[in-house]
């Protein structure tokens, strides 16, 4: 750059010395005038030398100016340099400045999240607490259960009752029927009905619930006044007593096992959630007989139950046993099988024990598939009596041995049994619902509804355990929640069973023996008794010589419920049934004739309630 400005400055002394010479040659001499002599002119060399002097004042007026832009470039670029650097110091605090904000944008968002959260947490919490605060204001004021050191208690299935019956034909029976004593369509009960109004199925009831590390134990108490003492009446102001319906103590543990025991529903009667305690489903009639068919029994039993995945379930009962009263024409009497009650022992001197072997044995499984409960279940039972074989003819062979005047009365023993299953599944929308149920098996009469017998014996005293069967079916409508429609119709099914007496010397040799022979005189079947009280009949339902063993009997049943209040503070029902029930005997001799062959008898009843449930 200085090189450059040098030869620039002697450039222009160069053209400067050239012009002035090549002025001095050109210019004309100049005319003379007088006039005082002028100074002399400088020489050429002083010019030059002037020139010269005035070039480097130039040359060193630029050197000083380059000097001094040179400078100014060497502060310019310095000045560049620096802002380059300020600048790239200020693009990186700018970067960091942009970090910092996308990190306190982030922190602005995550804090931002976490104070929703909080504020759903905080929401959720007072909602909670809130919740809790009106449960347990609640609890307080309108407890759903009363909580007793560490137990619930509950008398959810208490229930204030008002109950009529009006039967076409009279049974005697109160507001339960007698399946087996629906009067026969000749006898006097027949011709003349009856109206019963009470409150007796009102009924008590409380349940107790505590958890343990180990189990969820329960125990529950039911009662009603469906029993009557020796002084129980209707005259002015009835007196009937309290009896037992339900007592029972269960421990479950959480891996499905269950145990129980105590007075409740044989495992028999089906169920709605496994095999559980509590959760058996009865027929929804009016009648405390509930209906023909329907399968069980209400007594003592001890329970092991298992859940497996709640899909499929396991058990096994033992249950008290009782055998119903032997039937059949020409049975023998020298043995026996039951005892009036001895009061010594607590027992109602009206009825009669049997002298059990074993307690009766259930066994049943049940599966949930995801549509309906299904279940499979066999009973087995044992029937004992003691037979005196001075009581037979020498001839008579005995499961004791030959009989002879002389020989050792012994026990006989016995086992029956059946199985049975059934299942109640929703149809469509689960407003209609469906169910059917059955039993076969011998000795089984007792599980029947209309409990119709349990066995005969044979000539020589042994017993012969009676083959039969129950079934029911049902059909449950629920068109709105406050309505239900049922609709049942079953029924209970004893066979014959008899031999023809061939021991030599006994007073029924020749004579058919057992339930059900065809021999039993029928013929006053279709005759009522004259009305007068020395020729009525012992028992109204039965004309005289009819007396042919049951056969069946069956029953349809229609009604509903209907829920008039059913809230927070209980439930009032208002019911209506309607039942017609028909009891054939089988055929025997003496003239007896219908579409069945024998004697039979139907009955029509209207039932109605009236209900107020504890909530």
């Amino acid at each position: 750059m200085k090189f450059k400005a040098y030869a620039a400055a002697a450039a222009v002394l160069a053209a400067g010395l050239v012009v002035s010479y090549a002025h001095a040659q050109a210019d004309p001499p100049a005319k003379t005038h007088k006039r005082e002599a002028a100074p002399p002119a400088p020489s050429v060399q002083e010019q030059i030398d002037a020139l010269r002097q005035q070039m480097q004042s130039q040359i060193d007026a630029l050197k000083q100016s380059l000097a001094e832009k040179d400078t100014q470039l060497q502060q310019a670029q310095q000045a560049a340099a620096d802002a380059q650097a300020a600048a790239a110091k200020a693009q990186a605090a700018a970067d960091a400045e942009q970090q910092a904000l996308g990190e306190n944008q982030t922190a602005v968002s995550s804090l931002q999240s976490t104070v929703n959260d909080m504020k759903s947490a905080n929401a959720a919490v007072v909602s909670s607490i809130t919740e809790e605060t009106t449960s347990i204001k609640k609890a307080m004021e309108d407890p759903d259960v009363i909580h007793y050191k560490g137990i619930t208690l509950s008398p959810a299935g208490s229930f204030l009752a008002g109950e009529t019956a009006w039967r076409s034909g009279g049974t005697g029976g109160g507001l339960n029927t007698q399946p087996s004593g629906v009067p026969l369509s000749h006898s006097e009960a027949a011709q003349i009905s009856e109206f019963q109004g009470s409150g007796r199925q009102s009924r008590v009831a409380l349940k107790a619930v505590g958890k343990t590390g180990a189990f969820t134990l329960s125990g529950y108490y039911e009662a009603d006044w469906l029993s009557a003492g020796v002084t129980s009446n209707n005259n002015q102001s009835n007196s009937y007593t309290m009896r037992q319906r339900q007592l029972w103590a269960d421990a479950k543990t959480a891996s499905g096992w269950d145990f129980s025991g105590g007075q409740g529903w044989s495992l028999a009667t089906e169920t709605t959630q496994g095999l559980t305690r509590g959760t058996e489903i009865l027929p929804a009639t009016i009648d405390p007989q509930y209906e023909a068919g329907f399968v069980w029994t209400r007594q003592y039993s001890f329970r092991v139950t298992k859940d497996f995945g709640k899909a499929f379930f396991a058990g096994i009962s033992a249950e008290n046993a009782e055998t119903l009263n032997p039937a059949g024409q020409n049975l023998p009497t020298s043995l026996l099988l039951t005892t009036v009650g001895n009061t010594g022992g607590l027992y109602d001197n009206q009825s009669n024990y049997s002298y059990n072997l074993t307690p009766d044995f259930v066994a049943k499984i049940a599966i949930e598939p995801g549509w309906g409960h299904w279940e499979l279940f066999g009973i087995g039972r044992s029937f004992r009596d003691r037979l005196y074989p001075s009581g037979f003819t020498a001839g008579a062979v005995t499961p004791c041995g030959v009989a002879s005047a002389t020989a050792t009365p012994c026990n006989n023993s016995v086992w029956g049994g059946g199985v049975g299953g059934g299942f109640r599944a929703p149809l469509g929308t689960k407003k209609l619902t469906i169910g059917l149920k059955g039993l076969w098996g011998q000795g089984v009469g007792r599980y029947g509804d209309s409990t119709i017998a349990d066995i005969t014996f044979r000539p020589n005293g042994a017993i012969s355990p009676l083959h039969g069967f129950s079934a029911l079916s049902t059909l449950e409508a629920n068109p709105t929640n406050r309505l239900m429609l049922y609709f049942n119709y079953g029924g209970d099914y004893i066979y014959r069973d008899w031999v023809t007496d061939t021991i030599t010397g006994d007073p029924n040799l020749g004579k058919q023996v057992g339930y059900g022979t065809y021999t039993v005189n029928m013929s006053g079947c279709n005759t009522e008794n004259a009305s007068t009280a020395a020729n009525a009949s012992a028992n109204p339902g039965t004309p005289s010589n009819c007396g042919a063993n049951n056969k069946d009997t069956q029953e349809f049943t229609a009604g509903w419920w209907y829920n008039i209040y059913a809230g927070p503070k209980g439930r009032l029902r208002q019911g209506f049934q309607y039942s017609m029930w028909r009891r054939d005997l089988w055929s025997g001799a003496g003239g007896a004739t219908n579409p069945n062959g024998g004697a039979n008898g139907e009955d029509n009843m209207w039932f109605t309630s009236f209900r107020y449930y504890m909530p």
